[in-house]
């Protein structure tokens, strides 16, 4: 089923961002049109193919306000928060009909993208936007909305069957949204390292922990104790829980190297991820 097919210039994001949130509606709408049981549950997580349809309905209605300056409160931020506020979302929205839900999956990121034209438009692309992560511009956002869906996208594929719509681009445009995301979701730790991330084929970036204090770096860092060589789906995987950062080197989609080699497993422990 087609839908979601405009393709307007939009705004100042980053190239490729609104066509690859788009194309990600849409796979995973075209995912739900082929479910035959809603009820089936979610490799994972707590909720079934229909629960986590309505929640990606939920969550890109969310951003589709957030775009176009609405102030909405959804949890401060931690994981727990989140999660009651998830849960009390989907009490409050009953549907789970496969159809229903993939038209307004889409619809939403459709809205979602309008209201980045009409930010365009007006001349306030560049303004900053509350989200239940903390202040974020709006290719961040935008990166923010993609992410989600990718990562559930990945859940409703497992669950029903079907090949995942993640791939080596659509993993880079995710990276906006992390490196933002990633001081404010850092766990309570005392750690001192410096770590260089490098996903194969693609970017490079640092961070570095004081004290258990986060900052992420655009390059790497001078004298870095860790390296860690990661394939693209993989790198994405990991930073979303959905894959164990061992399960990951067994496979070998992650290299490690460095002075202290042996930090690398335990990075992505570093993070609640929300």
């Amino acid at each position: 089923m087609e839908r979601g097919t405009q393709t307007s210039t939009r705004g100042s994001l980053l190239e490729g961002l609104c066509q690859a949130i788009q194309e990600t509606a849409n796979a995973i709408a075209a995912l739900l049109d082929g479910a035959t049981d809603m009820t089936v549950s979610v490799p994972g997580l707590e909720w079934t193919v229909g629960e986590t349809a309505a929640h990606l309905v939920l969550a890109n209605g969310l951003m589709a306000d957030l775009a176009s300056g609405q102030e909405r409160l959804y949890g401060d931020g931690t994981p727990q928060s989140l999660a009651a506020a998830n849960a009390q979302s989907l009490i409050e929205f009953p549907e789970r009909g496969a159809e229903p839900l993939a038209a307004m999956l889409v619809e939403q990121a459709d809205r979602f993208l309008d209201a980045v034209d009409r930010a365009a438009a007006v001349g306030s692309a560049g303004r900053m936007l509350l989200t239940p992560l903390g202040p974020m511009d709006q290719d961040v956002l935008a990166s923010y909305l993609l992410t989600h869906m990718l990562g559930h996208g990945y859940d409703l594929a497992r669950a029903l069957r079907r090949p995942h719509m993640i791939n080596e681009m659509r993993v880079g445009l995710c990276l906006p949204f992390l490196k933002t995301a990633m001081p404010r979701i850092a766990a309570t730790s005392g750690l001192t390292a410096r770590y260089t991330l490098r996903i194969r084929g693609g970017a490079a970036f640092g961070v570095t922990f004081t004290d258990g204090t986060v900052e992420v770096l655009p390059g790497p860092p001078e004298r870095s104790d860790c390296t860690i060589l990661t394939e693209p789906i993989a790198f994405l995987l990991i930073a979303l829980g959905r894959r164990g950062p061992w399960q990951a080197m067994a496979r070998g989609d992650v290299l490690a190297w460095g002075r202290k080699p042996w930090l690398a497993p335990r990075f992505p422990t570093l993070f609640n991820a929300p």
